[in-house]
């Protein structure tokens, strides 16, 4: 199965990653690592997790305060990353991209 980015959604992980580059060298790598690891587990296992609103699943980060929201895409066999949500942020700020 293949995955995409919405580009809000790449855009607040990139985001993410400058933010924490900017705390500590390497800690962006760090974050990134652990954000592509949490979609890797997305990819292998897409229905593993449980609803998140009607058309959308998260699975969250094992490091970082993050969830990445995501949509399995039936008709294409693809997986729609839309948000890279910090878990502390106003919820539901997301929905308006599904």
């Amino acid at each position: 199965m293949n995955y995409f980015f919405h580009p809000e959604a790449k855009k607040e992980f990139l985001d993410a990653v400058g933010y924490y580059e900017s705390c500590s060298e390497g800690l962006g790598l760090e974050f990134s690592n652990d954000i592509y690891a949490t979609i890797q587990r997305i990819v292998n296992y897409p229905y593993a997790w449980s609803a998140f609103s009607e058309s959308s699943r998260r699975c969250l980060a094992k490091r970082f305060p993050f969830g990445v929201i995501y949509q399995v895409l039936e008709n294409s066999n693809e997986i729609m990353v839309i948000a890279v949500m910090q878990l502390n942020r106003k919820p539901g700020y997301w929905k308006r991209r599904l």
